[in-house]
């Protein structure tokens, strides 16, 4: 696991030895902690990659239209929670762990408590239309409280549903947190959104000024700018995107 999946195995290790150390606490053994990195498991297994901006593997954005209308080819809750995360760009368990209580389809939101945040803030979206349409169009599962129900009673998805539909499309090039770096990218590059909005719309934390706009969350303007997202990613007309000015205006 080391040598192929080293980022998985680091924070099984790191687990391990949580567990490890928590008994030790508790007085159950009084033995060095066999899952220790520092002085023991770094003598032994080769270095951790430093992870690079871009590590979760992401589909080039101009190539984002045509993988969405492969995705409306694929049946089930994960097909539709995988382009729910795109048109929302949230973070896996923010998607399947959504549940029916955190959605205002009047108001068009979708509020994602702290519990649930990277950053440990609540996190208002702002759902465009598309996404509307595709909460209006799941079933509610009685006994169920979660958007996207797995297949026990009472839980949600796993969270490996969404990589097993990219797996079925073969594109397991491809992660879901990827398409947050997609979305930045189009936004970047393809828009004149402000760089505190954008980084408002992928719940991440802010400092000095920004931070203003995190506390208001700029709604309306992050409502703009998640409409241009998922009319852009479905390929839709793209009058309504607000393109970056040219440098000759």
């Amino acid at each position: 696991m080391w040598r192929e999946k080293q980022e998985t195995a680091s924070r099984t290790r790191g687990r391990i030895e949580m567990v490890i150390d928590y008994a030790a606490a508790r007085g159950l053994r009084s033995t060095t902690n066999p899952a220790r990195w520092k002085g023991h498991l770094e003598t032994l297994l080769s270095a951790r990659k430093k992870l690079q901006r871009g590590h979760h593997a992401a589909l080039p954005y101009a190539e984002l239209p045509d993988f969405m209308k492969a995705l409306e080819g694929q049946a089930g809750t994960a097909a539709l929670a995988l382009k729910f995360l795109i048109l929302t760009a949230a973070r896996t368990g923010e998607v399947i762990g959504a549940r029916w209580d955190e959605v205002d389809l009047e108001a068009e939101t979708w509020t994602v408590p702290a519990e649930r945040m990277k950053a440990g803030k609540i996190h208002t979206v702002p759902l465009s239309k598309a996404a509307v349409v595709l909460l209006k169009t799941l079933p509610r599962i009685e006994n169920n409280p979660y958007v996207f129900p797995g297949l026990k009673e009472g839980k949600p998805l796993s969270n490996m549903a969404m990589l097993a539909v990219l797996k079925r499309m073969k594109r397991e090039d491809l992660t879901g947190h990827g398409f947050r770096s997609c979305f930045r990218d189009w936004a970047g590059n393809e828009t004149s959104f402000p760089r505190e909005i954008v980084e408002e719309a992928l719940a991440h934390t802010l400092g000095g000024v920004e931070a203003a706009y995190r506390r208001q969350q700029a709604i309306e303007r992050r409502r703009e700018l998640m409409a241009a997202w998922a009319n852009f990613s479905l390929g839709t007309p793209a009058g309504i995107v607000p393109i970056r000015p040219s440098k000759a205006s």
